[in-house]
């Protein structure tokens, strides 16, 4: 699936200052794009009705694309998938489970999980399927700023340090690149720092 870039070509002219050929700025944000979403493990741009399968078998099921969008227009679509057998069983937010932010929870901590439920009777009561079903919305319309200039440092580093170079001179003209643009455009701490809130852990979703 092809992803449509974190930043414009627009975004990246004006943030040098300077006119680049249409090829130069596309590949520098694409490059830089895949980078913030290689360590954010997030789609970022909006993408409407999603479906995936995911694992349940816990209390609490986190969507694996964030933000959650739910409204008129997108709706949330939760279906758990049947064992051996049995029948899917579609829930409905508010009766069945709670949807908190990204999270859905299936049951409340103060519930004892001593009852069981669902055919044959063999999962405790507020706990997810093995499987999960999911039609969802998620990502942003409009990109947040703090991943554009992100985004827009890294393509900045690709365009302008192409080959990596530490240095580099022309007759009696020398130029020596900063530390981190040797290399190719990598993520910074500062950049990790910022993006942070917006990365999900390795193993906290796991698509079925």
């Amino acid at each position: 699936m092809s992803l449509p870039p974190l930043a414009s070509t627009a975004d990246l002219e004006a943030h040098l200052g300077r006119s680049l050929t249409p090829a130069a700025a596309e590949l520098a944000i694409r490059r830089a794009s895949g980078r913030v979403r290689s360590y954010t493990r997030q789609q970022i741009t909006f993408r409407a009705n999603d479906t995936i399968e995911v694992p349940g078998g816990d209390r609490i099921l986190r969507v694996p694309q964030r933000p959650l969008v739910v409204d008129a227009a997108h709706p949330l679509t939760v279906v758990e998938v049947g064992e051996f057998g049995a029948p899917d069983l579609p829930l409905a937010e508010g009766t069945d489970f709670e949807r908190i932010g990204n999270e859905l929870t299936r049951g409340y901590p103060f519930y004892p999980l001593t009852r069981l439920q669902g055919w044959p009777w063999n999962r405790n009561l507020g706990v997810w399927a093995p499987k999960v079903r999911l039609t969802y919305s998620h990502g942003y319309t409009t990109i947040p700023d703090d991943i554009v200039d992100i985004v827009l440092e890294l393509a900045t580093v690709n365009v302008t340090n192409v080959e990596g170079l530490r240095s580099e001179s022309i007759d009696d003209y020398s130029r020596t690149y900063a530390t981190e643009t040797v290399g190719g455009a990598t993520l910074t701490p500062d950049h990790k720092e910022v993006l942070r809130v917006y990365r999900i852990g390795a193993f906290s979703v796991r698509q079925a």
